[in-house]
Protein backbone atom coordinates (compact mmCIF):
# COMPACT_ATOMS: atom_id res chain seq x y z
CA UNK A 1 0.00 0.00 0.00
CA UNK A 2 1.60 3.26 -1.14
CA UNK A 3 2.91 5.51 1.61
CA UNK A 4 2.28 3.02 4.41
CA UNK A 5 4.89 0.26 4.06
CA UNK A 6 8.03 -0.11 6.16
CA UNK A 7 10.80 -2.04 4.41
CA UNK A 8 13.69 -3.76 6.19
CA UNK A 9 16.87 -3.87 4.09
CA UNK A 10 19.50 -6.43 5.02
CA UNK A 11 20.39 -7.42 1.46
CA UNK A 12 23.28 -5.40 -0.05
CA UNK A 13 22.19 -2.68 -2.43
CA UNK A 14 25.28 -3.19 -4.59
CA UNK A 15 23.81 -6.57 -5.56
CA UNK A 16 21.09 -6.30 -8.20
CA UNK A 17 18.60 -8.37 -6.16
CA UNK A 18 18.99 -6.20 -3.05
CA UNK A 19 18.86 -3.01 -5.10
CA UNK A 20 15.62 -4.04 -6.81
CA UNK A 21 13.60 -5.56 -3.99
CA UNK A 22 14.85 -3.39 -1.11
CA UNK A 23 15.78 0.00 -2.56
CA UNK A 24 13.84 0.49 -5.79
CA UNK A 25 10.62 -1.07 -4.54
CA UNK A 26 10.61 1.17 -1.44
CA UNK A 27 10.90 4.24 -3.65
CA UNK A 28 8.07 2.95 -5.86
CA UNK A 29 5.90 2.35 -2.79
CA UNK A 30 6.80 5.73 -1.25
CA UNK A 31 7.62 3.84 1.92
CA UNK A 32 10.09 3.99 4.79
CA UNK A 33 13.32 1.98 4.53
CA UNK A 34 15.07 0.63 7.62
CA UNK A 35 18.63 -0.20 6.59
CA UNK A 36 20.94 -2.51 8.53
CA UNK A 37 24.65 -2.57 7.58
CA UNK A 38 24.85 -6.37 7.82
CA UNK A 39 22.68 -9.34 8.68
CA UNK A 40 22.49 -10.22 12.34
CA UNK A 41 19.39 -12.22 13.38
CA UNK A 42 18.99 -10.45 16.72
CA UNK A 43 19.35 -6.97 15.19
CA UNK A 44 16.82 -7.89 12.50
CA UNK A 45 14.25 -8.99 15.07
CA UNK A 46 14.86 -5.85 17.14
CA UNK A 47 14.35 -3.68 14.06
CA UNK A 48 11.13 -5.46 13.06
CA UNK A 49 9.69 -4.98 16.54
CA UNK A 50 10.89 -1.37 17.00
CA UNK A 51 9.92 0.00 13.58
CA UNK A 52 6.87 -2.23 12.97
CA UNK A 53 8.36 -3.47 9.71
CA UNK A 54 5.81 -4.72 7.16
CA UNK A 55 8.00 -5.95 4.25
CA UNK A 56 11.09 -8.10 4.60
CA UNK A 57 12.75 -9.32 1.37
CA UNK A 58 15.48 -11.85 2.07
CA UNK A 59 16.88 -15.24 1.11
CA UNK A 60 16.24 -18.70 2.50
CA UNK A 61 19.32 -18.74 4.74
CA UNK A 62 18.22 -15.50 6.43
CA UNK A 63 14.68 -16.71 7.11
CA UNK A 64 16.18 -19.96 8.40
CA UNK A 65 18.56 -18.16 10.78
CA UNK A 66 15.62 -16.32 12.34
CA UNK A 67 13.57 -19.52 12.57
CA UNK A 68 16.34 -21.20 14.55
CA UNK A 69 17.39 -18.27 16.74
CA UNK A 70 17.00 -19.09 20.47
CA UNK A 71 15.43 -15.68 21.19
CA UNK A 72 12.95 -15.60 18.33
CA UNK A 73 9.90 -15.88 20.60
CA UNK A 74 11.00 -12.92 22.69
CA UNK A 75 10.24 -10.49 19.88
CA UNK A 76 6.97 -9.32 18.37
CA UNK A 77 7.28 -9.97 14.65
CA UNK A 78 3.58 -9.81 13.86
CA UNK A 79 3.79 -6.45 12.05
CA UNK A 80 5.26 -8.32 9.06
CA UNK A 81 2.88 -8.66 6.14
CA UNK A 82 5.11 -10.24 3.53
CA UNK A 83 8.55 -11.39 2.56
CA UNK A 84 9.99 -12.07 -0.88
CA UNK A 85 12.53 -14.85 -1.22
CA UNK A 86 14.99 -15.07 -4.08
CA UNK A 87 18.62 -15.84 -5.03
CA UNK A 88 17.98 -19.56 -4.62
CA UNK A 89 15.34 -22.13 -3.70
CA UNK A 90 13.16 -21.64 -0.61
CA UNK A 91 12.77 -25.00 1.17
CA UNK A 92 9.18 -25.63 2.21
CA UNK A 93 10.13 -26.35 5.84
CA UNK A 94 11.78 -22.91 6.17
CA UNK A 95 8.83 -21.14 4.57
CA UNK A 96 6.24 -22.83 6.77
CA UNK A 97 8.16 -22.22 10.00
CA UNK A 98 8.71 -18.51 9.31
CA UNK A 99 5.08 -17.97 8.37
CA UNK A 100 3.91 -19.66 11.59
CA UNK A 101 6.25 -17.52 13.68
CA UNK A 102 5.26 -14.20 12.13
CA UNK A 103 1.89 -14.58 10.44
CA UNK A 104 3.46 -13.11 7.28
CA UNK A 105 3.35 -14.62 3.83
CA UNK A 106 6.59 -15.39 2.00
CA UNK A 107 6.35 -15.32 -1.76
CA UNK A 108 9.09 -16.97 -3.76
CA UNK A 109 10.30 -15.16 -6.85
CA UNK A 110 12.92 -15.66 -9.50
CA UNK A 111 15.42 -13.74 -11.54
CA UNK A 112 19.04 -13.44 -12.57
CA UNK A 113 21.51 -10.65 -13.17
CA UNK A 114 21.12 -10.99 -16.94
CA UNK A 115 17.45 -10.03 -16.53
CA UNK A 116 17.94 -6.99 -14.31
CA UNK A 117 17.13 -9.24 -12.25
CA UNK A 118 13.45 -10.14 -11.70
CA UNK A 119 11.33 -12.17 -14.14
CA UNK A 120 8.84 -14.08 -11.94
CA UNK A 121 7.11 -13.77 -8.59
CA UNK A 122 4.16 -15.26 -6.77
CA UNK A 123 1.17 -13.03 -6.05
CA UNK A 124 1.25 -11.73 -2.46
CA UNK A 125 -2.03 -13.46 -1.79
CA UNK A 126 -2.44 -16.76 0.07
CA UNK A 127 -5.17 -17.94 -2.29
CA UNK A 128 -3.23 -17.14 -5.47
CA UNK A 129 0.27 -18.05 -4.29
CA UNK A 130 1.46 -21.55 -5.12
CA UNK A 131 3.91 -22.95 -2.61
CA UNK A 132 7.01 -24.36 -4.28
CA UNK A 133 6.48 -22.23 -7.38
CA UNK A 134 8.45 -19.16 -8.45
CA UNK A 135 5.12 -17.73 -9.56
CA UNK A 136 4.06 -16.00 -12.75
CA UNK A 137 6.10 -13.97 -15.25
CA UNK A 138 6.16 -10.22 -14.65
CA UNK A 139 4.15 -7.90 -16.95
CA UNK A 140 5.65 -7.59 -20.44
CA UNK A 141 7.74 -10.70 -19.73
CA UNK A 142 7.41 -13.94 -21.66
CA UNK A 143 8.68 -17.23 -20.30
CA UNK A 144 8.74 -20.78 -21.54
CA UNK A 145 10.30 -24.20 -21.12
CA UNK A 146 12.73 -25.21 -23.87
CA UNK A 147 13.90 -28.71 -24.71
CA UNK A 148 17.42 -29.43 -23.42
CA UNK A 149 18.59 -30.86 -26.72
CA UNK A 150 16.95 -28.63 -29.34
CA UNK A 151 15.41 -25.17 -29.60
CA UNK A 152 11.75 -26.11 -29.26
CA UNK A 153 9.24 -25.28 -26.56
CA UNK A 154 7.71 -27.91 -24.28
CA UNK A 155 4.21 -28.16 -22.87
CA UNK A 156 2.83 -27.98 -19.32
CA UNK A 157 4.37 -30.47 -16.91
CA UNK A 158 7.41 -31.16 -19.10
CA UNK A 159 10.86 -30.39 -17.68
CA UNK A 160 13.36 -28.39 -19.69
CA UNK A 161 15.39 -25.19 -19.52
CA UNK A 162 13.61 -22.04 -18.37
CA UNK A 163 13.93 -19.25 -20.96
CA UNK A 164 12.69 -15.67 -20.67
CA UNK A 165 12.18 -12.71 -22.98
CA UNK A 166 11.36 -9.13 -22.09
CA UNK A 167 12.60 -5.54 -21.84
CA UNK A 168 14.69 -6.38 -18.76
CA UNK A 169 16.82 -8.99 -20.57
CA UNK A 170 20.40 -7.93 -21.30
CA UNK A 171 21.72 -7.16 -24.79
CA UNK A 172 24.70 -9.43 -24.15
CA UNK A 173 27.94 -9.82 -22.21
CA UNK A 174 30.40 -6.99 -22.75
CA UNK A 175 33.19 -8.08 -25.14
CA UNK A 176 32.20 -11.75 -24.78
CA UNK A 177 30.44 -12.62 -28.05
CA UNK A 178 30.85 -16.39 -27.66
CA UNK A 179 29.24 -16.42 -24.22
CA UNK A 180 26.47 -14.15 -25.50
CA UNK A 181 25.74 -16.53 -28.38
CA UNK A 182 25.43 -19.45 -25.97
CA UNK A 183 23.08 -17.57 -23.64
CA UNK A 184 20.79 -15.68 -26.03
CA UNK A 185 18.89 -17.72 -28.63
CA UNK A 186 16.45 -16.54 -31.30
CA UNK A 187 13.32 -18.60 -31.86
CA UNK A 188 10.47 -17.49 -34.11
CA UNK A 189 11.89 -13.98 -34.38
CA UNK A 190 12.17 -13.41 -30.64
CA UNK A 191 15.31 -13.38 -28.49
CA UNK A 192 15.24 -15.65 -25.44
CA UNK A 193 17.59 -15.76 -22.48
CA UNK A 194 18.72 -19.22 -21.44
CA UNK A 195 18.68 -19.17 -17.64
CA UNK A 196 20.56 -22.41 -17.01
CA UNK A 197 17.78 -23.60 -14.71
CA UNK A 198 15.70 -26.71 -15.27
CA UNK A 199 12.04 -25.95 -14.67
CA UNK A 200 8.48 -26.80 -15.60
CA UNK A 201 5.23 -24.89 -16.06
CA UNK A 202 1.77 -25.95 -14.92
CA UNK A 203 -1.52 -25.58 -16.79
CA UNK A 204 -2.15 -22.16 -15.21
CA UNK A 205 1.18 -20.65 -16.20
CA UNK A 206 2.94 -20.95 -12.83
CA UNK A 207 6.60 -21.94 -13.09
CA UNK A 208 8.57 -24.32 -10.88
CA UNK A 209 12.38 -24.45 -10.82
CA UNK A 210 13.65 -27.99 -10.41
CA UNK A 211 17.39 -27.27 -10.19
CA UNK A 212 20.44 -25.81 -11.89
CA UNK A 213 21.22 -27.48 -15.20
CA UNK A 214 24.95 -27.54 -14.40
CA UNK A 215 24.40 -29.12 -10.97
CA UNK A 216 22.31 -32.09 -12.07
CA UNK A 217 23.80 -35.28 -10.59
CA UNK A 218 24.21 -38.28 -12.89
CA UNK A 219 24.19 -41.58 -10.97
CA UNK A 220 24.16 -44.87 -12.89
CA UNK A 221 22.34 -43.16 -15.76
CA UNK A 222 19.73 -41.61 -13.46
CA UNK A 223 19.28 -37.85 -13.21
CA UNK A 224 19.16 -36.71 -9.59
CA UNK A 225 18.26 -33.15 -8.61
CA UNK A 226 20.21 -31.83 -5.57
CA UNK A 227 17.27 -29.71 -4.46
CA UNK A 228 15.05 -32.76 -3.97
CA UNK A 229 17.57 -34.31 -1.57
CA UNK A 230 18.05 -31.00 0.25
CA UNK A 231 14.29 -30.59 0.72
CA UNK A 232 14.21 -33.98 2.46
CA UNK A 233 17.14 -33.05 4.69
CA UNK A 234 15.53 -29.77 5.75
CA UNK A 235 12.56 -31.72 7.07
CA UNK A 236 14.79 -33.47 9.63
CA UNK A 237 14.41 -31.75 12.98
CA UNK A 238 18.19 -31.55 13.53
CA UNK A 239 19.17 -30.02 10.18
CA UNK A 240 19.81 -26.29 9.92
CA UNK A 241 21.42 -26.20 6.47
CA UNK A 242 22.20 -28.74 3.77
CA UNK A 243 23.69 -29.22 0.32
CA UNK A 244 23.87 -32.18 -2.05
CA UNK A 245 26.53 -32.50 -4.74
CA UNK A 246 27.70 -35.05 -7.27
CA UNK A 247 31.29 -36.27 -6.98
CA UNK A 248 32.86 -37.86 -10.11
CA UNK A 249 33.19 -41.64 -9.88
CA UNK A 250 34.43 -43.97 -12.62
CA UNK A 251 32.06 -46.79 -11.69
CA UNK A 252 28.72 -44.98 -11.43
CA UNK A 253 29.26 -41.55 -13.01
CA UNK A 254 28.80 -39.51 -9.86
CA UNK A 255 28.17 -40.43 -6.25
CA UNK A 256 25.92 -38.29 -4.10
CA UNK A 257 27.47 -36.59 -1.09
CA UNK A 258 25.59 -34.33 1.30
CA UNK A 259 27.02 -31.63 3.52
CA UNK A 260 24.95 -30.92 6.61
CA UNK A 261 24.96 -28.17 9.24
CA UNK A 262 23.25 -29.35 12.41
CA UNK A 263 21.33 -27.08 14.75
CA UNK A 264 23.50 -26.30 17.81
CA UNK A 265 21.45 -28.42 20.21
CA UNK A 266 21.88 -31.52 18.04
CA UNK A 267 25.62 -31.30 17.41
CA UNK A 268 27.40 -34.35 18.74
CA UNK A 269 24.11 -36.20 19.12
CA UNK A 270 23.01 -36.82 15.53
CA UNK A 271 25.34 -39.01 13.47
CA UNK A 272 26.02 -39.55 9.79
CA UNK A 273 24.17 -42.85 10.09
CA UNK A 274 21.09 -41.02 11.40
CA UNK A 275 21.09 -38.73 8.35
CA UNK A 276 21.49 -41.64 5.95
CA UNK A 277 18.66 -43.53 7.63
CA UNK A 278 16.41 -40.48 7.25
CA UNK A 279 17.26 -40.31 3.55
CA UNK A 280 16.53 -44.02 3.09
CA UNK A 281 13.05 -43.50 4.53
CA UNK A 282 12.26 -40.51 2.32
CA UNK A 283 14.07 -40.98 -1.01
CA UNK A 284 14.12 -43.47 -3.86
CA UNK A 285 17.07 -45.88 -3.65
CA UNK A 286 19.09 -44.20 -6.42
CA UNK A 287 18.75 -40.79 -4.75
CA UNK A 288 20.14 -41.86 -1.37
CA UNK A 289 23.49 -40.19 -0.57
CA UNK A 290 26.55 -42.37 -0.24
CA UNK A 291 28.42 -39.99 2.03
CA UNK A 292 27.55 -37.44 4.73
CA UNK A 293 29.84 -34.71 6.06
CA UNK A 294 28.99 -32.36 8.91
CA UNK A 295 30.13 -28.74 8.67
CA UNK A 296 29.82 -25.63 10.78
CA UNK A 297 28.68 -23.60 7.75
CA UNK A 298 28.19 -23.92 3.99
CA UNK A 299 29.71 -21.61 1.35
CA UNK A 300 27.29 -18.95 0.12
CA UNK A 301 27.39 -15.73 -1.89
CA UNK A 302 26.96 -12.29 -0.34
CA UNK A 303 23.19 -12.65 -0.73
CA UNK A 304 23.05 -16.17 0.66
CA UNK A 305 22.97 -18.25 -2.52
CA UNK A 306 24.33 -21.75 -1.94
CA UNK A 307 27.63 -22.45 -3.73
CA UNK A 308 27.44 -26.15 -4.45
CA UNK A 309 30.27 -25.88 -6.99
CA UNK A 310 32.67 -24.83 -4.21
CA UNK A 311 31.83 -27.94 -2.21
CA UNK A 312 32.23 -30.10 -5.31
CA UNK A 313 35.59 -28.54 -6.19
CA UNK A 314 36.85 -28.93 -2.62
CA UNK A 315 35.83 -32.58 -2.59
CA UNK A 316 37.46 -33.32 -5.96
CA UNK A 317 40.67 -31.63 -4.84
CA UNK A 318 40.68 -33.57 -1.58
CA UNK A 319 40.32 -36.89 -3.38
CA UNK A 320 43.00 -36.05 -5.93
CA UNK A 321 45.54 -35.15 -3.24
CA UNK A 322 44.47 -38.20 -1.31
Amino acid sequence: EKGKEVMLSVLPWYHVYGQTVCLNSTVALQGKNIVLPRFDPEEVMKAIQKHRVTLFPAVAVIYNAINNHPNVKKYDLTSLKAGISGAGPLPLAIQETFEKLTGAIICEGYGLTEASPVTHCNPIDRELRRVGSIGLPFPNTDAGIMDLEEDRFLGPGEEGELVVSGPQVMKGYLNRPEETAKTLVEVDGKTWLRTGDIAKMDEDGYFYVVDRKKELIKYKGYSVFPREIEEVLFKHEAVQDAAAVGIPDEAVGEIIKVFVVLKPEYRGKVTEADILEWCKKNLAAYKIPKEVEFRDALPRTIVGKLLRRVLREEEIQKRQTG
